[in-house]
């Protein structure tokens, strides 16, 4: 049983609901914009910006739910959490759909889902529980090598459907996550070097288009009507919005359709063309604004599980933006990362919204609450 001084919602995070709210509506308006507006195509069943209005209602539903569920019963249920994301993933290959020469999506009739886009959330659940509970111990190989393990898998199968985004997604947060929890930065320069050594062999295996996007951001001109064309209209959209940009659903780049993939991987080009600098600013402004209040949330956690939880869920929103802006910019090679709230994707945003259910039950447990049957103690 729980025992607080303070209303159950005391320490509810408004702002956190608030900014992540707006960054989810400019995403709506945005896809609306990139997809609709210069056909004049009424709001349906099939418009991308009509189904992200929907998605965000489980995803609000799943906050809500995550946040009323004391985190710490996750940790207890981490092996089967583990084996449920593996198997879904496993799934994938058995029943999954093949869309745009992939197969990451289960048709569930209503509702195309993505495994790997909520195994971030399932992997943070299981690594943070196994870091927590060998906080003294992560600077050794041994204990980085276990925690590595939990997330090797899914990684192995998420890259061979291929996705190769969300597998470096996956490693990244991993690697801030053991970074946090004790990894010393010697042992961070040991596993870039490795990585580095290996880059040939994992590129020698990439599929053909992967090769193409990473040869053609080394050298932009290699391939300007192909690999290349997405990139420099994404650019050529960001500089032409100015400081102000040309207006909203004004958008030469977008309307006229010169950028393609322009609802999902290159949203953000969207906005810098029709809202300019100062809109562009104003995402990312509500993005370092959501960032500050997860890891406000990993400072106020009492349990070390509750603070890695908390990071973790930083970590996926932070390497999503950081890997999106940079794809738009031409600062990084294509590799199908969403913008997080913005993107149009229901996957994703049913898991980020589901995500920041747990931070919010980290802050309303943080003021010495205790578990019924711990003895007293913190779990």
């Amino acid at each position: 049983m729980e025992r607080s001084a303070h209303p159950r919602f005391a320490h509810f995070d408004f702002w956190l609901v608030g900014a992540t709210l707006l960054l989810t509506l400019i995403g709506v308006a945005m896809i609306y914009s990139a997809t609709a507006c210069i056909t004049g195509e009424a709001l349906d069943w099939a418009s991308p910006a009509l189904r992200q209005v929907i998605y965000a209602i489980p995803g609000l539903i799943g906050m809500a739910f995550f946040t009323a569920i004391d985190y710490r019963v996750w940790g207890a249920l981490r092996w089967l959490i583990w084996g449920g994301m593996v198997g879904s993933l496993a799934l994938v290959f058995v029943i999954g759909q093949l869309l745009h020469g992939a197969t990451r999506w289960i048709d569930l009739g209503f509702f195309l889902f993505q495994p790997s886009e909520i195994s971030k959330l399932l992997a943070i659940l299981v690594v943070a529980k196994y870091m927590a509970d060998h906080e003294e111990q992560m600077a050794r190989w041994r204990n980085l090598g276990v925690s590595f393990a939990l997330v090797a898998l899914p990684m192995a199968l998420i890259y061979i459907q291929p996705d190769l985004g969300t597998t470096i997604v996956l490693g990244a947060t991993w690697g801030m996550m053991a970074l946090s929890a004790g990894m010393r930065w010697r042992d961070v320069l040991i596993i870039i070097a490795i990585f580095t050594v290996a880059a040939v062999p994992i590129f020698q295996n990439l599929r053909a288009y992967q090769q193409d996007r990473i040869l053609t951001f080394l050298d932009p001109a290699r391939d300007p009507l192909g690999s290349g064309y997405n990139v420099t209209q994404a650019r050529i959209a960001i500089g032409a919005g100015g400081l102000w940009g040309v207006g909203y659903c004004s958008g030469t780049q977008s309307q006229l359709r010169f950028l393609r993939i322009r609802h999902t991987d290159f949203i953000f080009s969207v906005i810098g063309e029709e809202l300019g600098f100062i809109g562009a600013l104003f995402v990312l402004a509500l993005i370092i604004f959501i960032l500050w209040r997860l890891i406000r949330a990993a400072q106020l956690a009492r349990t070390p599980y509750g603070k890695l939880l908390a990071l973790g869920i930083a970590a996926v929103i932070f390497i999503q933006s950081w890997i999106n802006l940079a794809m738009n910019l031409g600062l990084l090679p294509v590799v199908g990362v969403p913008l997080p709230f913005v993107s149009s994707g229901g996957s994703s945003l049913i898991t980020l919204l589901s995500s920041l259910g747990i931070a919010q039950s980290v802050l309303l447990r943080h003021s010495g609450l205790q578990l019924e049957g711990s003895g007293g103690k913190y779990v």
